[in-house]
């Protein structure tokens, strides 16, 4: 397919600037994919809506304070770095707690007339970066150098990367509201929205009607969000993305098929993570990973059996990978009925559940 068939109207006022003042209160579409069936609820009723058995499982990564606005050392002029992942294969979380001097980091990075390589930027609280080198797409390698960990200059330098379409500054409320309630693992560059409606009340009812949970860990960074630019997708190539699958989570969800129980999605992080850790036997892979999976339709999907999710942006992979669960013609159905019904969009809009409709 071409990448004008992942289209739908979508007004500006639809895209949701603010959270709710409530977590749970945002709507919640319910689509089932075998008929196409829609129906209307609240996210409030998500103990209801799911079976006893059930399986959520969640991302609980957490979102770094990772853009730095600053300047370049020589000219003055403009600076911007978004930190993705460490240049070497450590884990995030384990290199923020380092001394932040001689650091390597691969960033997405822009400035007045374009970075170079050699050049210094200057940021808030001492913290300053060097470029080493371009990786293309935007991407650039650079070194730290300031006093203390790299944790303790981010909190001072750090600005949290708000999606492009959220068109206001970062606020004291998005500090907490940008983050789910069980967000434990620092390391990614967006939040993984479809969990930011969950409450701890809510959990607990979950677990009351005997819907357990268990997470996994998977990095956000440029592979989930940057857009599609070619017109064919199969042209189009997924940024890595570092995951962690423990051995108690695969067993859980491994348990979980075998009895019969259904595993739920809590977003399209958690959909790429199972899908890329699942092996030919259809055991789940346990530990460290990386993946580059791109699902659209015709792809296969062998751990998980129902989607939480929120509502995407036009031609993007997270619509194409609903896409490929639900069905295209189906989910652009939801999507035009979404619109057309008031639903807010995007990371702090209302969100779906995409399950078989069978009970």
């Amino acid at each position: 397919m071409a990448l004008s068939d992942y289209e739908f109207h979508l007004p500006a006022e639809a895209i949701a600037q603010a959270p709710l003042a409530e977590r749970d209160a945002s709507r919640l579409l319910v689509l089932d994919r075998q008929s196409g069936g829609l129906s209307h609820h609240r996210y409030s009723e998500l103990a209801e809506l799911l079976r006893p058995g059930d399986l959520l499982v969640l991302n609980d990564t957490r979102v770094v304070q990772a853009r730095l606005l600053g300047h370049k050392r020589l000219t003055g002029g403009r600076a911007e770095l978004l930190l993705v992942h460490p240049a070497g294969a450590g884990a995030v979380e384990q290199a923020l707690g380092q001394p932040a001097a001689g650091q390597a980091w691969v960033c997405l990075g822009q400035s007045s007339k374009g970075l170079r390589p050699g050049g210094w930027l200057d940021f808030a609280g001492g913290l300053a970066a060097q470029v080493q080198e371009g990786l293309g797409e935007g991407r650039w390698r650079v070194v730290f150098a300031g006093e203390g960990s790299l944790s303790e200059r981010l909190a001072s330098a750090g600005r949290l990367p708000l999606p492009p379409y959220i068109a206001r500054a970062p606020t004291v409320e998005d500090e907490a509201r940008y983050q789910t309630v069980y967000a434990r693992v620092p390391g990614s560059i967006a939040a993984p929205t479809a969990g930011l409606h969950l409450t701890p009340a809510l959990l607990r009812r979950l677990a009351a009607r005997g819907i357990s949970s268990t997470s996994v860990t998977l990095d956000i960074g440029p592979g989930t969000f940057l857009p599609v630019r070619t017109e064919d997708e199969t042209q189009h190539r997924m940024h890595p993305e570092r995951f962690h699958l423990s051995a108690q989570a695969a067993a859980q969800i491994e348990a979980a098929h075998q009895e019969g129980r259904r595993v739920v999605a809590v977003g399209t992080t958690v959909v790429r993570t199972l899908e890329s850790a699942v092996q030919e036997t259809g055991r789940l892979r346990a530990g460290l990973g990386q993946t580059e999976l791109f699902l659209r339709p015709g792809a296969r999907f062998r751990v998980v059996d129902a989607l939480l999710t929120n509502f995407h942006l036009p031609r993007s992979t997270l619509l194409m990978l609903v896409c490929a669960f639900a069905g295209r013609p189906q989910v652009l159905a939801a999507y035009g009925l979404a619109v057309r019904s008031g639903y807010r969009f995007f990371s702090y809009g209302d969100a779906m559940l995409v399950e078989d409709g069978s009970r």
